[in-house]
This record gives C-alpha cells, structure tokens and sequence, in this order.
C-alpha cells in the first residue's frame, strides 16, 4: 500500500526537480498568448489597402461637381436612360411607371391622408380618435385591392407589349411608385391621368 504526503516548501527531490531544471526556452511559448480581437484584426488583410487621402478640390472643381450632379438630376426627372437609377431602368420599369401615371388611384392620397391621420393623432379629442383605428385600416384594406388590380393590369399589358420580359418585382415597383404624391415621383411622369399608353 502506497502512502501519499504533503511535500515540504523546502523538498527538492523527484519531478519537481526537472521542472526546476528547465531552461527559460524550454518552458513553453515565452509569450503570453494574444487576444481574440488582436489575432483576427492581424488575420484579416484589407481589400483594396490602403486609401490615398483626398487631394484638396478648388473652388471651380467643386462647382464643376454642382452642376455635373444638377445635369444628372435633371436628366433623371425626364428619365433619360444614363441618368438612371438601376432600380428604375429597362423597358418595363418604364411601361409600368406609364401604367401607374396614366391613371388617378386612391394610392395616390395615401400620404395626404397620412399627414392628416398623425395630425389627429396630436388632438387630445377622443371622439376624433375613436375613428382612427378603423380608418387606418380601412385604408389599408383599400391600399391591398389597388395592388392588386395594378398586379392584374400591370401583368396583362406587360404581356401584351413586351412578351417574354421578366415581371419579378415589378408589382411592388409600380405599387410604391402609386403610392408616392404625382409631383415628388422620379422619375418625373411622361403621361397625365387619362391619357392611353
């Protein structure tokens, strides 16, 4: 039977002896081992390196830039194909902007009715906010059968005038463009209500 003992302070034989005897380059690394944040930010290596600082512009570059984003600007607002957005360029972006613009929607007021709606919110009036929550959704109701009579047209013409052209993402493109008041829409509208596309 083996018998075990507390070793004293001052004991200097077995193993504790060869762990003494280890020279400073032999006990392990000799560096304490590095944080998690410094050891990814030494792993990951920038893209592009490093930025060049901006040269200083003079005044005539600067104004040279106004009227270059004024010139693009405008362009836009008569939907001049360069000047687009990559949201708002091809073919059937273009015939589904006509399709909304052609015609007045209720979806057209949606944001003069919203102004009015936030304002009533403010009214200390309980009779007036009684009505709010039933107008909202019933505005929202309306909001759902415009989209989807705008799907149903958008989708018969766009087959009509341009067979085989992709209609992913055009109902919810031509539904917020119906949504937006006529003169802040972009690009600017090329047909007035009534008029045949």
């Amino acid at each position: 039977m083996r018998v075990f003992r507390r070793r004293g302070a001052g004991a200097t034989d077995g193993p504790a002896d060869v762990k003494q005897a280890r020279s400073p380059a032999q006990s392990g690394k000799g560096r304490p081992t590095p944080k998690r944040s410094e050891a990814e930010r030494k792993r990951y290596q920038p893209i592009t390196g490093p930025r060049a600082p901006a040269a200083p512009r003079t005044p005539e570059e600067k104004q040279q830039a106004r009227n270059d984003r004024a010139r693009r600007y405008d362009a836009m607002k008569r939907g001049e194909g360069w000047a687009l957005n990559p949201r708002d360029r091809g073919a059937a972006r273009a015939l589904a902007r006509d399709f909304v613009d052609s015609k007045r929607r209720v979806s057209e007021y949606y944001m003069y009715i919203l102004i009015v709606l936030v304002a009533v919110l403010f009214v200390r009036d309980k009779a007036a906010q009684t009505y709010i929550s039933p107008l909202i959704l019933v505005l929202v109701v309306v909001i759902l059968l415009d989209a989807q009579l705008i799907r149903r047209g958008l989708t018969k013409l766009i087959a009509e005038r341009l067979p085989g052209e992709s209609t992913r993402g055009l109902t919810l493109y031509a539904v917020m463009r119906a949504l937006q008041i006529r003169r802040f829409r972009l690009p600017a509208p090329r047909v007035h209500p009534g008029d045949k596309i």
